[in-house]
């Protein structure tokens, strides 16, 4: 079995907010789906994984918005996980809090590792020779094909997810970008309700599966805030 294929992350494994960035990269555009709210749900990607991982703790008895997160076991090796642990360690955090304090630093180091890895390409250019543009595409890793043929079944035929899909696919669903991804996970009220379901952490390990519940919920309420901001002001 390889680790595409199992819940937890070997060495050398892409992080799930990896993962989620290139689901979220459109190779026929170049473009990546939900700009906007992106740091959210690559937030709740970090938290999700150091819940796998079981580094921090949760408090169980309140809810999305006033759930406290605790540290737990050692740092992890890995410093995109490791600079959220050590805030967490430092003192512990709301969720919502959380994510928007580590959220709005995390796209540039999450492209740049899908860069270095090969399954993105950047190139560097100027729009009328005047303005820098940078233009990215697929790496043809085969990477994103191998998500994808994991999420569709679990969205269309109502399979059951490892931990890594199912963090994955909640997160995808909290942001409101599943729609987005039509073209390979045909769009249905069937795939809205999965979608849900995963949302509400109703898989796994209770703790985990709570945590990763209550991103999700933070995911989708502050993207909803946001999209409000943004109509109000337009």
């Amino acid at each position: 079995m390889t680790s595409s294929e199992v819940g937890g992350r070997d060495h050398g494994e892409p992080t799930i907010a990896e993962d989620l960035m290139l689901v979220l990269f459109e190779p026929r555009t170049g473009h990546i789906h939900g700009e906007g709210t992106l740091f959210y749900p690559l937030a709740g990607a970090i938290l999700s994984e150091l819940a796998l991982d079981e580094r921090i703790a949760l408090d169980q008895s309140r809810s999305a918005l006033s759930a406290a997160v605790t540290a737990s076991g050692e740092p992890p090796a890995d410093p995109l996980l490791q600079d959220t642990w050590d805030r967490i360690a430092a003192k512990p955090q709301r969720v919502h809090t959380l994510l928007a304090a580590v959220g709005p630093s995390l796209r540039t180091p999450v492209l740049d590792r899908l860069v270095e890895n090969g399954h993105v390409t950047r190139s560097k250019g100027r729009f009328l020779k005047i303005f820098p543009t940078t233009t990215l595409a697929d790496g043809g890793t085969g990477r994103r094909q191998v998500l994808m043929e994991q999420l569709r079944p679990v969205f269309v035929d109502g399979v059951e997810p490892n931990p890594r899909i199912a963090v994955i696919g909640a997160l995808l669903s909290a942001n409101g970008s599943l729609y987005a991804l039509h073209r390979e996970i045909p769009w249905s009220g069937d795939v809205h309700r999965r979608g849900k379901q995963l949302e509400k952490g109703d898989w796994g390990a209770q703790g985990v599966g709570r945590a990763v519940g209550l991103a999700a919920a933070t995911v989708a309420l502050t993207s909803v805030t946001s999209a409000a901001a943004i109509a109000s002001t337009s």
